[in-house]
């Protein structure tokens, strides 16, 4: 990419708005995809072209190339962006490679745009006159979430938008694209892959099937592509009066893989997106490139996921095989959120002046990510000051007036406790935690897990340990379930359920790492516990409980990793594709 003039946003400025400007490989696939997808109707007409959040204009000069390289000139370029020294630098790079083309680029904010000039219940976009429709869009709209946003803001959007859970600003993008489109016309749009299976991208997955023909999505995955952390997917849709219920979009997904089992070799990623299986690429990195359709799932409010034919069956198979799922054990919780961890957490707590060190029963141990181990971890170093309490079954706060040394030191913080105003707002205690969590399940069997990791890592504790907000919970109530919790925790640690949660969810982050959390895990899958390999699982898992070392845990994973798919009716060398 060309470098950026003086005076243009730099990398901290653009994480903050969002602008993450896009490679020149990404913008001529997406340009290429748009062109190979127009209609000749489009192209016989004056083509109207927009990039509503234009940046440095790569985009656009992408796809011009193609129009011109196809002897194409009947179109006309119209481009926004908040930021006027990137709209100057595009035009400056559009006049100097293309000065015949007519451009129209004004510095304003798409989405004041359409809320200022579009009617969203009336569907009446600037007095309905269709010459301000566009015939294609190509665009990679600003990621800003919700607590970048500001709260007022998001909610204006979210109201303005119809959009519901964490509103992103690139939601709220697609909706005013689907609204200036005009009939039969083509986008081409760079999303965060967030939405296809998070509950929250719920709204937006509905807002896109209900407005949008999809003809093809493309998850990008872990590959790198943009310079900051964003794990992007193309979306190619084409407006429709009539979108047909039946449409069933093609689905790419790309991850890397460590795997060495190599199909074929691709000159860079885009090139790889033909194909399918493990491909390795001239710089030496190394993708799973998976094709299939979108499987919407059975309700609106199902996550999006690939399915073909090896995936389907094998998906099949461990439905036929399963006797519940993780979470009819019961509810699984994230842990504790103090927001003030530096007050609440630490693990010396006896150097502070004794008349400020809180009460033995007020501190409590805690759990975190950093002792997390298969089976069974360490027991915590760290403690935190927990003043939560059950009374008659009911969580309650403390009388902090009847522990005077844990009460000194609260007063001595109380300043900046009271900096989480959506406490006090929410009419509790300057002093309590903000997800405390029931206190009374703390006692109790736990299956415990840790959010974010590279391979799933799941343990039991016994010792009434809290658990941090970076791992998940499932305890258990019911003594006659206890097995049952044996058994998630060996199916948990197995590479059978790093498949299933691949074919599942495929919500990666960079490294290979997973998320690890309720939507996903309450539907991991369990065996029937009566069954001679289901029993097998379970004496290994209190074994290993009992006996817990990284090598003893090493020198039992194969078994685990075959038992559980023998529990499952799967054959120990199938893998889907």
């Amino acid at each position: 990419m060309e470098t950026l003039p003086i005076g243009h946003l730099d990398i901290k400025d653009r994480k903050f708005a969002g602008a993450h400007y896009t490679p020149n490989n990404l913008a001529k696939f997406v340009a290429s995809q748009i062109f190979e997808s127009i209609s000749t109707k489009i192209l016989n007409k004056n083509i109207r072209i927009l990039d509503p959040a234009i940046g440095d204009g790569e985009l656009i000069l992408s796809l011009i190339d193609i129009f011109k390289t196809n002897n194409i000139s009947n179109f006309e370029v119209f481009g926004f962006d908040t930021d006027y020294n990137a709209l100057d630098f595009a035009k400056s790079r559009i006049n100097q490679f293309y000065p015949e083309i007519k451009i129209n680029l004004r510095n304003l904010d798409f989405i004041e745009l359409i809320q200022n000039e579009y009617d969203l219940e009336e569907n009446n976009l600037f007095s309905n006159n269709n010459t301000d429709l566009y015939d294609i869009i190509i665009s990679n709209p600003p990621y800003v979430r919700t607590q970048i946003m500001g709260s007022l803001k998001s909610k204006n959007i979210a109201k303005t938008f119809n959009l519901t859970g964490r509103v992103d600003l690139y939601h709220a993008f697609l909706v005013g694209i689907s609204k200036i489109l005009s009939e039969g016309a083509i986008a081409g749009i760079i999303v965060s892959n967030r939405f296809l299976s998070t509950k929250t991208g719920c709204s937006i997955r509905n807002i896109i099937r209900n407005n949008f023909k999809i003809i093809h999505l493309w998850d990008l995955g872990d590959t790198k592509i943009f310079e900051a952390a964003v794990l992007p997917a193309v979306l190619l849709v084409k407006k429709e009066k009539l979108i047909n219920s039946n449409n069933i979009p093609k689905f790419t997904s790309v991850y890397s893989t460590e795997s060495t089992d190599i199909k074929g070799y691709a000159n860079d990623i885009f090139e790889s997106l033909n194909m399918d299986g493990i491909i390795k690429i001239v710089s030496g990195k190394v993708i799973d490139v998976k094709q299939g359709v979108i499987d919407f799932g059975e309700s609106n409010n199902s996550i999006w996921k690939l399915s073909n034919y090896s995936t389907d069956s094998w998906l099949e198979t461990i439905k036929k095989n399963t006797y519940c799922l993780f979470g009819d054990i019961n509810h699984i919780r994230v842990g504790i959120k103090t927001c003030a961890d530096k007050v609440f957490i630490k693990n010396n707590w006896n150097e502070l002046e004794k008349d400020e060190q809180p009460e033995e029963e007020l501190l409590k141990p805690l759990i975190t990510h950093h002792i997390a181990n298969r089976f069974k971890t360490e027991f915590p170093l760290k403690k935190v000051l927990y003043p939560h309490i059950s009374i008659e079954g009911k969580r309650s706060t403390i009388d902090i007036e009847n522990y005077p040394r844990a009460n000194k030191y609260l007063l001595n913080n109380r300043a900046n406790l009271e900096k989480r105003t959506y406490v006090l707002e929410a009419g509790r205690k300057w002093y309590e935690l903000w997800v405390p969590q029931d206190p009374e399940s703390w006692i109790k069997p736990k299956l415990v897990f840790w959010d974010i990791a590279e391979k799933p890592t799941f343990w039991i504790d016994f010792d009434g340990s809290i658990v941090n907000g970076d791992c998940y919970w499932l305890s258990c109530d019911d003594d006659n379930k206890i097995d049952l919790l044996w058994l998630a925790l060996a199916v948990g640690n197995s590479s059978f359920i790093e498949t299933f949660y691949d074919n599942n969810y495929n919500n990666k982050l960079y490294a290979g790492r997973r998320r690890f959390i309720s939507q996903y895990v309450e539907k991991f899958p369990l065996p029937d516990p009566s069954t001679n390999y289901a029993k097998e699982l379970i004496n290994i898992s209190k074994y290993l409980y009992d006996n817990s070392s990284f090598s003893e845990v090493l020198s039992f994973q194969v078994k685990i990793d075959k038992l559980v798919l023998k529990c499952f009716g799967l054959d120990i060398e199938e893998v889907p594709r």
